[in-house]
């Protein structure tokens, strides 16, 4: 049976400082990504159990947990690629036209964008998705890693306000974390998964 694994990282921890140092990245990556890996993993042998056993009585945990950790780790492994060491800048082509289109231009989108992050109540993510009912960009503001998350977007750009992604290095200074966030941003890669959403 297919199960999930931690993906590596696509560059040295170090390779985003000053904006991330080292040691966050070597935290979060190793141990809090790997514990939604681990988590998603054993919630699926804890179904699998529950099948053999004919007994679903712990069915509603099981599915909330599972969404929990498979959240988590497709958010995670999508913050890690939205990064680079030769990311800021500005998105160019569809990407550019389409953020001009939904968001009045770039500066609008990072406001809302900064904004939705910022005031995460607890833990959570801001995500710029594709939203393929409507066919347009949104801007989602994730409680934990799925709550008010429209079905079937795809998200793009996603930046994780959970505490351990910013503390060490930034403390209760969330605003300045994502101010530091868009000069890491790889916009190829969001154009990447623009394209790919769209077809």
């Amino acid at each position: 049976m297919t199960t999930y694994t931690l993906p590596d990282l696509p560059y040295d921890p170090a390779a985003l400082e000053p904006h991330l140092s080292a040691r966050i990245l070597e935290l979060h990556h190793d141990k809090h990504h790997q514990s939604y890996v681990d988590g998603a993993n054993a919630t699926l042998d804890k179904l699998a159990a529950a099948r053999t056993a004919g007994d679903f009585g712990s069915l509603v945990g099981l599915e909330k947990t599972l969404a929990f950790n498979v959240a988590g780790h497709v958010l995670h492994s999508t913050y890690w690629t939205n990064m680079s060491p030769d990311g800021g800048g500005e998105p160019t082509g569809d990407l550019a036209s389409a953020i001009d289109e939904y968001f009045g231009g770039l500066d609008g989108f990072r406001m809302q964008m900064t904004a939705a992050t910022v005031s995460v109540q607890g833990s959570g993510w801001s995500a710029m998705v594709w939203e393929p009912l409507s066919g347009r960009l949104v801007v989602e503001q994730i409680e934990d890693h799925h709550n008010h998350v429209a079905v079937g977007s795809s998200p793009l750009l996603v930046i994780d306000a959970w505490e351990h992604a910013y503390y060490l290095q930034y403390e209760n200074r969330r605003a300045d974390y994502v101010a530091a966030f868009w000069n890491i941003v790889d916009w190829n890669d969001v154009a990447k998964r623009f394209a790919d959403a769209r077809n």
